[in-house]
């Protein structure tokens, strides 16, 4: 009989082992695909004041409006990472316009490059914790509550007003995500629920 037990301890110790390995795995794996398919426009206010982040969201109008003459012919995250490097000071010139247009003086920094998002919500559209390619606008002490969206594929232009993704930023998803990332990110069955989980809480640990 303490054999049995003892054998039944060890074989549970190697099940958790084997089982945290393989959910290392498939959270690596998925966070690293996401990553590879997604660039982000990430904009932070200067702080959590009714003024300042109705300010954020006009520096959001604006720059998205030149962003989708830009990118209107590009169906590539590569192109559009060197085509936002190539206007980095266009964005920059157009958000000082807008918070000069709107009486303040705030500096504004642009920043192109990977940076760590914690869990962000889009209205039906979920991305897990982790490392994500994005162009990051930083208004005044940037101390404010951040407005984010997804430049590819291309989420910012589609429902801007309402936070939903609509039928068309879906199938920008799909025709740009893996089927199990797609799921991952729209999903909301118990099963992508749990990986969801999974891959949010190893972020976060790694």
């Amino acid at each position: 009989m303490r054999n049995f037990f003892k054998n039944f301890i060890i074989l549970t110790i190697l099940f958790m082992i084997f089982f945290a390995l393989t959910a290392y795995s498939y959270a690596s794996n998925v966070s690293e695909g996401l990553a590879e398919d997604i660039f982000r426009l990430h904009i932070l206010a200067n702080s959590d004041s009714e003024e300042d982040q109705a300010l954020k969201l006009k520096v959001r109008d604006a720059v998205l409006e030149y962003m989708k003459t830009l990118t209107a012919d590009i169906s590539d995250k590569q192109a559009v990472i060197e085509l936002s490097k190539k206007h980095s000071n266009d964005f920059k010139k157009i958000a000082e316009q807008i918070i000069q247009e709107n009486g303040y003086d705030y500096s504004v920094t642009i920043e192109i490059g990977n940076f760590y998002f914690p869990t962000k919500y889009y209205g039906n559209i979920s991305l897990p914790a982790g490392n994500y390619d994005a162009l990051k606008i930083e208004i005044g002490q940037a101390k404010g509550q951040n407005w984010w969206c997804s430049l590819f594929p291309p989420l910012c232009f589609v429902s801007v007003s309402s936070g939903v993704v609509d039928e068309e930023g879906e199938e920008y998803l799909k025709e740009n995500l893996s089927d199990e990332e797609f799921a991952i990110v729209s999903g909301s069955s118990s099963e992508v629920e749990f990986k969801f989980k999974i891959i949010e809480m190893i972020n976060k640990r790694s």
